[in-house]
């Protein structure tokens, strides 16, 4: 792990230690100590709002103030002539991007909020409704990408090409560069607020997740985009490579725990761990599969009860289910300014909206373990005789159900390719059916469990532990 940098600890430290609950000195009596460093003031500004963001309340005019200086910094990168002459940790220049997104989308809950606005903060958020646009988020973004040709760079790495010439004059230098990589992960994190899914995973088509990339040098930056990954295949109903997903980082996380705990960013990392080891719960519930020994461990250590009851799928579970998207999913965000003439707080809108859509999803599900039971059953049954088991389903009904079982047990699955690749497979693959006019045939593929390859994985895991010890008693 690399040491780090005094912008990680000092200002942290100096927070702590002084302005734990208070603002740091305001920028203009900083200005006034120092002359014509437009730059360092810029900075400044940036760790200043973020500050008041983190540790107190923002007012509406720190917001208005804090995306004016976002404008200036990022007008400062994108539209010099040439590269400018800056270099930051690239723990800050992820902590820009992030911050500058998560102030846009506090902006857009405290705009829903009419009801707790004065008229004052009303009328000034109807007359600035340039202010945290959608538009103009989304421009910035794309334009650190387009700049940094970043996309190029990184399809010149997978090629083997030259990525220097790649990257042209900008791109090469690593400020451009890692803005540029990191605006992808914000587009990613922006489009799924927005609950564009499939748009999201669509930015990040050329990072290759399934090798260690750029956003492994930010520990936050890895957790994001496992974070947002992970979620758009969740409504996606991809469970498959959401589990795959949330099972990688969560083992990242678990086996480099130890290292962060001194972190800054500790609290956020934990968190986003929870959440991920709640929205893995509901994929193992929706699609069962196994998973890593210690991930799952931590799953039902924190979920047991959650799991057993999401396990049934009846009102209670779908109780659970709600529950826990309640808690591990992003907060959704408007495109659109409120219709400030109706004095009503809608900033839960659009969170409440994807939910009803997941529990829709999950509500067309709950047949399927019920369905999977009986066929186990048979060789071969009659639609009508299925339809007597089942509370309350007549026969064409239950033909519905079985068309409805063919779909939610197949799902597209990542093997290669971009993230939004995949081919369709079935997810219950000891069972499957057909059906000839009101007969259901049934086929039963027995799964031969691989018990020597799990042998030779514990004997090479004890092998390696003993060599370890015997070159430690040395």
């Amino acid at each position: 792990m690399r040491p780090p940098t005094s912008y990680e600890t000092s200002f942290n430290r100096l927070t702590e230690k002084f302005y734990q609950k208070d603002r740091w000195p305001e920028p203009d009596a900083v200005a006034q100590t120092i002359e014509s460093e437009p730059l360092f003031l810029i900075l400044y500004r940036e760790l200043y709002y973020r500050h008041v963001y983190a540790k107190l309340q923002p007012t509406l005019e720190d917001r208005l103030a804090s995306y004016h200086n976002y404008c200036d910094l990022f007008n400062y990168v994108l539209n010099s002539g040439q590269p400018v002459d800056l270099e930051l940790p690239n723990q800050w220049l992820w902590d820009i991007i992030d911050e500058f997104i998560y102030q846009f989308q506090s902006f857009a809950n405290f705009r829903a909020k009419v009801k707790a606005r004065t008229e004052a903060e009303v009328a000034t958020l109807a007359e600035r409704t340039d202010v945290w646009d959608v538009l103009n988020v989304l421009n910035v973004l794309y334009s650190l990408v387009l700049k940094s040709r970043i996309n190029e760079q990184l399809v010149a790495a997978r090629d083997g090409g030259d990525v220097v010439e790649t990257a042209g004059e900008f791109g090469v230098r690593p400020l451009y560069k890692m803005l540029g990589y990191f605006s992808l992960i914000g587009l990613l994190r922006v489009h799924c607020l927005l609950a564009d899914y499939t748009l999201a995973l669509k930015t990040i088509e050329n990072i290759e997740l399934h090798r260690k990339g750029l956003f492994a040098r930010v520990t936050a930056c890895h957790v994001t985009t496992y974070y947002y990954v992970g979620f758009c295949y969740l409504m996606m109903r991809r469970y498959l490579d959401a589990i795959r997903a949330f099972s990688s980082i969560l083992i990242f996380v678990s086996r480099t725990r130890q290292y962060h705990t001194k972190s800054y960013q500790f609290e956020v990392i934990s968190k986003k761990s929870d959440q991920m080891l709640a929205l893995l719960a509901m994929c193992v519930a929706l699609c069962p599969t196994r998973i890593d020994e210690n991930v799952h461990a931590s799953m039902r250590e924190k979920h047991s009860d959650h799991i057993s009851r999401m396990q049934y799928k009846g009102e209670d579970g779908l109780l659970v289910f709600e529950e826990l998207f309640n808690f591990a999913c992003p907060k959704f965000i408007s495109p659109v300014p409120p219709n400030y003439e109706v004095v009503l707080n809608v900033q839960n809108e659009p969170t409440n909206h994807q939910r009803k859509i997941f529990l829709a999803e999950v509500r067309s599900q709950m047949m399927v373990p019920t369905i999977r039971s009986y066929l186990k059953l048979y060789t071969s049954l009659e639609v009508s005789k299925l339809a007597t088991f089942l509370e309350d389903v007549d026969t064409e009904a239950c033909r519905t159900q079985l068309v409805l079982y063919k779909h939610k047990t197949r799902q597209r699955k990542w093997e290669n390719g971009t993230v939004l690749e995949g081919e369709y497979a079935n997810t219950i693959q000891d069972l499957d059916f057909f059906l000839k006019q009101d007969m259901i045939h049934i086929s039963e593929n027995k799964l031969v469990r691989k018990t020597a390859e799990y042998i030779i994985r514990k004997l090479e895991t004890v092998d390696r532990l003993l060599q370890q010890a015997t070159r430690g008693g040395k």
